[in-house]
């Protein structure tokens, strides 16, 4: 893993390279500010608590980025495996928004807690101050609801308490403080084992909104009012820990929910430790299941993207215009995700 010093030098060589123009897809939406070094940046805790470790090592990763932090009020509180109850954990969050000091917001950790807080959310004061919120995995809650009722991107990142390798910290780097509009992915990046390497399911390009996250959470707001619209949508997928049957069982609710028929393509990132050892669910494999839901859909998709619980993730534009390649198995950005 690249050292702090290192990397920093890396992100400041990446601002100084010249960007490219894109094409303007504005819809009349406000984009949050781009990051510069120095800003001063919020960390929450919307979810699982977090332990003195983990609160070490995301204010260690945010002085690294050359931003400077700010911890939420009740970052250590603990309410069972809550880091603190809804309304103290609404309120940070809340505030972090509100303050005109604050640039961005990194979340600590993820865990389970995000989605009991919608409802507590300043959401006009939100949308009146758009800011990147940064982060994954439960974190996927809070994404779909600033899609739905905010209207800005966000960024789909690794956690501030999590590993920044290079390729992490140089696609935060070229979204969020440079605002280019980069390849993300492809062929040549996809790590080797013990994971497999990515496969197209069914070639092609398709546009559209990206949209997606982790795929337990994702499907556990189906239903609610905290999910945007995804006509047109392009729909990307990680996540960790659950047996093939589960993700079929999940898949198949998208499925009938009627999401799945609305899409302009999907792409899949990593499953880590998706295997089942339960000798009454074997005999289906991940891909097996991935195909049987996907393929039939007759567009673009492919598995395998640096997306999920791994190292290496990609940082992604929540909400962003995006264009997928199948074939090369890339993502690209159609617009700066930040003003």
């Amino acid at each position: 893993m690249t050292t702090r010093r290192a990397a920093l030098g890396g992100l400041a060589a990446l601002a100084a390279s010249p960007l490219l123009p894109a094409p303007s897809l504005a819809r009349g939406l406000r984009k949050p500010p781009r990051l510069r070094l120095g800003d001063t940046v919020g960390l929450v805790a919307p979810a699982s608590a977090v332990s003195e470790r983990q609160i070490a090592n995301a204010l260690f990763t945010i002085r690294g980025m050359g931003l400077v932090p700010r911890l939420g009020e009740h970052v250590t509180d603990t309410s069972g495996y809550l880091a603190g109850d809804d309304a103290a954990r609404a309120s940070d969050l809340n505030t972090m928004f509100a303050d005109p000091e604050v640039s961005a917001i990194f979340a600590v950790r993820g865990g389970w807690g995000s989605a009991r807080i919608l409802p507590l959310l300043d959401w006009k004061t939100i949308r009146r101050n758009p800011k990147l919120l940064i982060g994954f995995s439960d974190l996927t809650a809070l994404h779909l609801a600033i899609a739905k009722r905010a209207g800005f991107m966000s960024l789909h990142a690794p956690n501030a308490a999590s590993s920044w390798p290079e390729k992490s910290w140089n696609s935060l780097w070229r979204l969020a403080f440079t605002g280019e509009t980069p390849v993300l992915g492809g062929i040549q990046d996809e790590p080797g084992r013990p994971l497999p390497l990515g496969r197209t399911i069914t070639p092609g390009r398709a546009r559209g909104r990206l949209l997606g996250g982790n795929l337990t959470v994702l499907t556990a707001l189906m239903g609610t009012p905290w999910l945007p619209g995804f006509d047109g949508a392009v729909l990307f997928l990680e996540d960790i820990a659950e047996a093939e049957y589960r993700i079929d069982r999940m898949l198949q609710h998208l499925s009938l929910a009627g999401v799945l028929g609305r899409l302009a393509g999907v792409v899949f990132g990593r499953c880590s430790a998706c295997a089942t050892t339960d000798p009454d669910y074997e005999g289906i494999s991940l891909d097996e299941v991935l195909d049987t839901h996907l393929a039939p859909l007759g567009i673009p998709a492919f598995v395998g993207a640096n997306i999920g619980h791994l190292s290496n993730q990609l940082s992604l534009p929540h909400g962003g215009e995006v264009e997928i390649d199948a074939q090369a198995r890339t993502i690209r950005l159609l617009e700066p995700m930040v003003a």
